[in-house]
């Protein structure tokens, strides 16, 4: 595996405040006068600029124009929400029907699986209800349910108990209560690609209808040839992205392992 070696220049930790729900970042800057000894060197005037706010774009987002004087905070539509969007977890040739499949995708721990009985992916909390063992260590039972391998808890495709073992036949039906059920996150399957929107607010149940994930037409053109695979990266997208646009370190940093020029 390649080693990165990136310096960061980081702010106090004051001027960082962490929204996992709306990362939104802001940053306060001031110009410093010049200390320079020299009389004849041109003074610029102060900026207009007093508050630079930053927004991750979203996928295939549009430019943006660049960044106008803050006199205020930002109206809600103008933020740009990470969880308000569909992300891609796994492509289905590298998903195996006959067992559960745990990823982490957006900071959110997730289990996808076949359900066979709804014949679609299914995307759960990767925790069972109740010991919160990894769903995605379990396995998909005989009736077709996703059982947790702990104490052998079933749940059904809408993320509802259908079986707790040790609950007596005759006894009242804990395996029905809300507090034995899985949370779900909306999910469909576009492009030969299971996506999944990280929120399992009820209100966002049927998100499908109103917003689907970006489609790619060239994915379903037969005449087309792709490749799709996944790999796990210990950092964050924008290592990858300056790292991807970056080919001059191709011929040193893969030397002997890509077919390439000689480096000079």
């Amino acid at each position: 595996m390649e080693a990165l070696r990136t310096a960061f220049t980081l702010a106090p930790s004051s001027l960082i405040r962490a929204h996992q729900s709306k990362p939104f970042f802001s940053h306060s800057f001031t110009q410093k006068r010049s200390k320079s000894p020299l009389p004849n060197l041109t003074q610029f005037p102060k900026s207009k600029f007093t508050k630079l706010n930053a927004i991750s774009p979203s996928v295939l987002t549009e430019p943006t124009s660049p960044p106008e004087e803050e006199t205020g905070s930002l109206d809600q539509d103008e933020k740009f929400d990470w969880f308000s969007n569909w992300y891609a977890v796994m492509p289905v040739c590298d998903l195996d029907k006959r067992a559960p499949l745990g990823k982490k995708v957006m900071g959110l721990d997730v289990v996808v699986w076949w359900d066979r009985n709804e014949n679609e992916w299914k995307v759960f909390d990767d925790r069972c209800p109740h010991r919160l063992a990894p769903l995605s260590e379990g396995r998909i039972d005989q009736q077709g349910r996703l059982q947790c391998v702990y104490h052998g808890w079933c749940f059904g495709g809408s993320g509802d108990c259908k079986l707790i073992p040790q609950a007596p036949l005759d006894g009242p039906p804990v395996h029905s209560f809300p507090k034995a059920c899985v949370a779900v996150y909306p999910s469909t399957m576009q492009n030969g690609i299971v996506w999944f929107w990280p929120n399992t607010d009820p209100q966002y149940k049927d998100i499908l209808t109103k917003k689907k994930p970006p489609y790619i037409p060239e994915l379903d053109d037969p005449s087309f040839s792709f490749q799709m695979f996944n790999r796990d990266i210990p950092y964050g997208y924008e290592v990858l992205i300056e790292n991807l646009m970056d080919p001059s370190h191709a011929p040193y940093a893969h030397h002997g392992i890509l077919r390439q020029a000689q480096p000079r």
